[in-house]
């Protein structure tokens, strides 16, 4: 017992005493900023007005890197990415389907400036809608002789990529022809006794 009382010890009799009543107010300031922070934010001015939904006016691309080859590295920049990029929201899609989902969902929509409903069309809309999609489907708007024009243009333009290759293909011959004539001097030719590599037909 006399060698401990040597020893200096470790003082682990101290508890920490809290003051619950400054804790408590505190808290009470805490929820108060909270709650005047979340009244603030809701009123931080006008709701936002969006506009209706609209068709789009240009066709959505899923098909130009079809089939394509492309190197991936993680450094690139998100455009040119494996994937589908959005450069309104930003992002990268990975496969086409979830691409469509992305460009019609909510997300990209509000991005750019659209709510999800839809404007209402009036009687008039629908009938001029009506007119336009009745003059598309118009078979007398559609004649044969139109077919046979059309029929008879794309003929002669096949007929031309034809006759187009053929010139080339005999233009290349005759520059082969010619390179082949200079390779060899005539004189060594007729010294050597032949007068030319050309395989003679029969």
């Amino acid at each position: 017992m006399a060698a401990n009382d040597n020893v200096a010890g470790v003082d682990n009799t101290f508890r920490r005493k809290f003051d619950r009543e400054e804790y408590l107010e505190r808290a009470r300031e805490r929820e108060k900023q909270e709650s005047d922070g979340r009244v603030k934010s809701k009123s931080k001015g006008p709701p936002v007005q969006r506009k209706p939904l609209k068709h789009r006016d240009y066709i959505v691309d899923l098909e130009s890197r079809l089939g394509k080859t492309q190197v991936v590295t993680p450094i690139a920049p998100l455009s040119q990415q494996a994937g589908y990029y959005c450069s309104v929201c930003e992002c990268v899609v990975k496969d086409s389907a979830n691409y469509l989902d992305h460009i019609n969902g909510k997300k990209h929509q509000r991005a750019l400036g659209m709510s999800m409903r839809v404007e209402r069309a009036s009687l008039d809309q629908v009938r001029e809608r009506f007119e336009i999609l009745k003059k598309r489907k118009d078979p007398s708007s559609f004649t044969e002789q139109d077919l046979d024009a059309r029929i008879s243009k794309q003929q002669e333009e096949e007929e031309e990529r034809k006759r187009q290759r053929r010139e080339r293909k005999k233009e290349k011959k005759k520059e082969k022809e010619v390179e082949e004539e200079t390779e060899i001097d005539p004189d060594i030719a007729a010294m050597m006794g032949f007068g030319s590599f050309h395989a003679s037909k029969k």
